[in-house]
This record gives C-alpha cells, structure tokens and sequence, in this order.
C-alpha cells in the first residue's frame, strides 16, 4: 500500500482490485464517461490498466509503477489514467485483450492499454517494469515514447489504431456454414486427436508449462469415452486427475486447487484459488467417480467443497471469488513449510512421517522452504488415519499465519459454476447439505442480484449490486439451475432457467446471423460486439448456452432451442476446424446433440430407488424429469407431462430413446435392466 494518504477516485468504487489502488499516486479513474471526456478535453490518450485483486504480477506492478511517484507524474501530466477489474468487466477485457493477443501474440495480467479518447488501442501488451530491462522495455520509456507519439505523429498512431479496430471487428464476422452435419464426426475426431497429441502421459495434463486445469477438456473426454469405449480417453482422464491432486497444485492441508501450475509436474502452483476453478475441477472428480467407482475422486470432491463451503460462503450463502497468491507481500507464504516447522508442530515419529510422504525436505522445492506435495510418493492403507490427523493439526497451526487477501465480490456466472457443482455433489456424493448451499445460493442470485424488472446483474459486493450481467453470467446460472432441478426436481428451478433462457435470447441473440454477444442490447457499446467461442479458463456463454438450449428442449419439448443449439454449431464451424482443442465445451455440447435422444420420466410416489439407480452411472447424454401430485407446477411449463401417469398407482418409469418411449415400467429390477441398455 502506498504511503500517500490521498485517495483517487477510486475510493469510490466497490471492486476489490480498484480499491487496492485507491491510494496510488495515480490519478485513477474508473471505466467512466467522466475520464474520456476528460481525455477529450485535455487531448490526452487513455492508459488502460486491466487485472484482478489476486493476480500476482498485477501487485507487482503496482508495487514497481503504479505506487512509483515518478511514474505516477508522468501518467498524470500525459495521459488518463483508467483501472478496471477484468472479473467485474469481462466485457472490456475481452476485447482489449484481443487486441493483446494480435498485437504481440500473447496476453495475460496485468493487461496494460494506450488508446486514443474514443476508446481505440494503438499500443498494448502485458506486465512491464518500471525501467528497461534487457529484451524488455520498460514502462517509463512505454509512456516517454507514447506521448512524443502522441504530440508529434499523431495521424501515424491513429493509423494504427483503425487498423487495429479493423482486425478486431475482424475477428468476429462470422460465416454461416450450413452443412456442418457432413463434418460432425470428423471435427469430434480431431478434437480427442488434438487432446491425444498434446497429452503429458508422465504428469498428465495438456502441454508442456505453464499447465493449467481446464476442466472441460476432461469433461469432453468422458463423454467420447462413454460414446466410443477408446481406452486411452479414460485413461488420460484419470491420469491428469491423479497427478492434478497429487502435485502441489492442491492444497493439501486446506483443500482445493490454485489456479494453475508453473512447471509441468503440477508441482510448483501460481497460488491464488479461483472460485471457477474449484467449481469446474470437482464436476470433473464427480463425473469420474460416476464413471470409474474409484472412492478417491469422491474424496477429492468432497475435500473442494470443504474449502468452498467453509472459505468461501458469504452468511447470506453466495460464493467469494477467489484468494491471492500473495501473503505479507510474499507470493506462496501462506501455503509453504519448513521440514523444522512440521516437525515443531507434529512431533518428531508423526513429522517425519509426513515429511516422508509429503515430501518435505530441508533443501525444500520452493525457494528454501516446501510445497507438500505426494507427487513421489503414496500414502499407504495403514498411513491414511495417521495422515488426516496430521493434515488436522497442521490446518490448525496455518490458521495462524497471516491469510492472504480474499476477494470477497460475488459474481453470478462464477455463482452459477458452484451452483451446478454442489448441485452435481448433492445427487451423485447422495449429501444433503451439498444441495442445501446450492440451492442457497441460488435464492441469494435471485434475491440480491435480479433487479424488479427482471434484469439479472453480474455483481454483488458490500451490500451492492451493480453492473449488468453477461452472456455468461446467464449461460452459467442456467447451467446450475437445470442441474438443481434434476437433483431436486423441483419445478421451481426448471422455470427460472427457461425464463432466464428467454431473457437471454432477448438481450444476447445475434437475429441476424446467431450465436450469443459477449454483452447484452441494453449495455453499454464498445468499440465493438464480441461473440465469444473459445474455451479458455473457463467454457464460453456460448458453448454453455448451446448445451442449455438442448436440455432445455428435451425438458420443455421447446424443438426450437435445439434450431438454435445448431445455429451456433454452425455459425463457428470456422473455429471448430481450426483448433478443435480449443473448443471442448463446444464439442461436448455437439456430441450431446448428435447422442440419441435419453429420456427417463418418473411419475408417482416412492420412486427413490429408481432416482438412485439413475443418478449411481455416469449418463452424459440423458434427461430426467419427475411428475407427481407435489409438483403440479410442472405442468404449466411442460404441458405434455400429464401423459405420464402413474400404473395402477405404482412407482412407474417412462424411457424414451430417440422420441420412442417404450412401455412404462413398475418393476425395480426390469427398470435397472432397461436402464442398463440405453
């Protein structure tokens, strides 16, 4: 934190990362008319500060630059100075972003923008330091440069920054292909191949490092697992698991991942834990559990929401967004141990025992101190019950320690993973309490953060909400309200994700050529109109929203959300050619569209053990709904419900393969046996 007292304007604002910098000598200003119109005024080109609160290299350039008086002179006499926090405005970051990435070819945080008053970019790229460094430049000469620029060739850098906008609109024309059924098979195929080309088979994982997560490239592989029976889809599945849980990545004494590793052993993680992440990992440890019976993917997944549910649950039951890598300026501090110190708290017999499996040593694997880690070894039968009071008292001892910053802002897209996760948890782990903080959760999104004309918003901090919600935002509530309703079947759940799916076309459907804008109609209009399809970190609103439209219209009979499922398949068929990998959700939603149509309807009382046998296997490509006198709710939503009915007032199950449904079925055993054919 600076030592200047007086705070920018900034100090205002609600965001986390913006109040970390509401005492820099900067002369900040939010995203705001206000600060272009003062570059307009005083004829000064913008510089745009993009990151988050817990982004590592973002404190390191505020520490080098943005708390530097020099640098804050020159900002301030030559420039506007604007800060925004990527999380609360996707919508900025993506596209300036995009700008980062065709400019240099890569991009990353903190994202640093120069741009002209109307908002268009002729210089950007990440972390710079403050002076030159060899092969780098540093910010000082960045800015000397820009405004020499600026004064003496500005019609060259206005050039530029047309030219720039031109490939960026560029980027998002898309062409209608109408024939993508010819090719479906052969863009799934390359998808598995591209996964199989870069698969790590020593570590797991995709490529070399930095690695991170990415679940749903795990997610992708299930499912042509389960359509295809090619083993070393599973296999590499279960290895990347295993090897994710045993590195370092994972936080052995507190539970849950950090965002991704810099090695490629999952060793030495960047250590902030996002909220996205976890919610996203433990969907893939659950799936897998389904899939494969192996215990310790339940465990992994229970482990997660432990930290989430006791970490990251705000009273009113939202989830918080993440928390840092950094404690008391230190990246890592929180989370590292000397051999002494765990010797210190478990005694000498229990210590080294930990030290041996754990890997704690006196060189250390992280600047002197250790990471655990159970990389190179495993904890045997007969060690487990002494490790996990091991891991208890050392949980205790870390408490402690100074924590590291928690970004305490609930978003609703990220709300809506965590939604559909617990929700997953709750019907596959059969844990009530699961449930109970998914549906929690879901009643804070619609209590707090849906204004009276039903208009949902992105944000949630301090007693305000604000900023209108994205693409997806809407695509991941949806998400995790259909996976409330087939964990409940409360029709409740059901109608808030059909209602939020018309809302969602309304604002987002491109009508002229489809697919889904990045912001909504009534947003604010940047320079121009993203629609985004690449499944980075997180799965595009897009892809989420082409397997919502599909499950939503095997729920609802709604065939017309399936046109608009293909419409999308379509409309980035383009991008699906040219790297298929980059595009797993995409391709997942695609296989669920090309699976024969599954569907189990229950009707009646005492259908427990019916919804047991369903929820026991993992079943990618299947519905179901349950229909009785308690939820005559469904009926407004789902008219044809009424012509399942109940035999001789018996449990009774309808399954539907490929709009064919075979004749209802009241015994247990011939239930699992039908089951066990679809």
């Amino acid at each position: 934190m600076s030592t200047n007292k007086q705070a920018n304007r900034l100090i205002h604002e609600k965001s986390p990362y913006l109040l970390q910098h509401a005492y820099n000598p900067v002369n900040w200003f939010p995203w705001s008319d206000e600060a272009f119109q003062k570059a307009k005024l005083e004829d000064k080109p913008i510089f745009l500060s993009i990151g988050y609160s817990t982004c590592h290299w973002c404190h390191v350039m505020e520490r080098e630059s943005f708390e530097d008086e020099e640098v804050a002179r020159m900002l301030n006499e030559y420039f506007v100075s604007i800060k925004v926090d990527r999380e609360e405005r996707p919508d900025i970051d993506t596209i300036y972003m995009s700008v980062c990435q065709a400019l240099t070819g890569h991009g990353g945080w903190p994202l640093t923008v120069l741009m002209t008053p109307d908002k268009k970019p002729f210089f950007a790229g990440t972390y710079f330091p403050k002076t030159d460094r060899i092969g780098m430049s540093g910010l000082l000469t960045i800015l000397e440069n820009a405004h020499n620029a600026w004064v003496n060739k500005r019609d060259s850098l206005v050039k530029s920054s047309n030219q720039i906008l031109k490939v960026i609109r560029g980027q998002y024309d898309d062409e209608y292909e109408e024939d993508f059924g010819e090719t479906f098979e052969d863009i799934i195929y390359e998808g598995y191949s591209q996964l199989k080309n870069d698969f790590d088979s020593i570590y797991g994982g995709f490529g070399s490092s930095p690695k991170f997560p990415t679940p749903h490239n795990l997610f992708f592989l299930l499912r042509y697992w389960h359509k295809t029976k090619d083993e070393y889809a599973l296999e590499m599945v279960e290895k990347t698991l295993d090897s994710m849980y045993r590195g370092g990545i994972y936080d052995h004494i507190g539970y849950g991942f950090s965002r991704y590793s810099t090695d490629s052993k999952w060793l030495v993680p960047h250590f902030e834990k996002m909220l996205y992440d976890n919610a996203l990992l433990s969907i893939a440890y659950l799936e897998t559990y389904q899939e494969t019976k192996n215990k310790e993917y339940a465990d992994v997944a229970h482990e997660i929401f432990t930290y989430i549910l006791r970490d990251m649950t705000s009273p009113e039951g939202g989830f918080y967004s993440a928390e840092d890598a950094d404690s008391e300026g230190v990246e890592g501090k929180f989370y590292v141990w000397s051999r002494e110190e765990i010797i210190d708290v478990l005694g000498k017999e229990e210590g080294e025992k930990f030290c041996k499996y754990y890997d704690i040593t006196e060189k250390g694997n992280f600047g002197g101190l250790n990471i655990p880690n159970l990389i190179k070894y495993s904890i045997p039968d007969e060690g487990r019950k002494l490790i996990k009071n091991c891991r208890k008292k050392l949980f205790e001892y870390r408490k402690k320690r100074v924590h590291p910053y928690k970004d305490d802002k609930i978003l609703t897209s990220w709300n809506g993973l965590m939604i559909a996760a617990l929700a997953i948890g709750g019907r596959v782990l059969g844990c009530e309490k699961y449930t109970e903080a998914s549906e929690k959760a879901a009643d804070f999104i619609f209590s707090r953060l849906v204004r009276e004309d039903g208009r949902l918003l992105a944000r949630y901090r301090d007693g305000e909400t604000g900023i209108l919600a994205y693409v997806d935002d809407y695509a991941f509530l949806i998400w995790g309200l259909i996976e409330l309703y087939e964990t409940t079947y409360k029709p409740v759940y059901l109608k808030r994700a059909v209602k939020l799916n018309d809302d969602l076309l309304k604002l987002f459907w491109d009508n002229e050529s489809g697919g889904l804008f990045f912001y909504g109609n009534d947003g604010e209009q940047l320079i121009t109109r993203p629609k985004e399809i690449y499944d980075g970190a997180m799965p595009s609103g897009n892809s989420v929203s082409a397997l919502n439209f599909l499950r939503l219209a095997r729920y609802t009979g709604q065939h017309e959300l399936e046109e608009k499922a293909h419409n999308i398949f379509n409309l980035f068929k383009s991008n699906l050619t040219r790297y298929a990998r980059g595009h797993t959700f995409l391709l997942t939603a695609l296989m669920f569209s090309q699976a024969k149509s599954k569907e189990v309807i229950l009707v009646g009382e005492d259908t427990k053990k019916m919804i047991d046998v369903i929820r026991e296997e993992f079943r990618p490509f299947t519905t179901s709904m349950y229909y009785s006198d308690k939820c005559k709710d469904l009926e407004e939503l789902v008219p044809f419900i009424t012509n399942y009915k109940p035999v001789e007032g018996k449990a009774t199950a309808y399954i539907c393969e490929n709009f064919s449904c075979q004749v209802p079925i009241t015994d247990f055993t011939d239930f699992k046996e039908a089951l066990s054919r679809m």
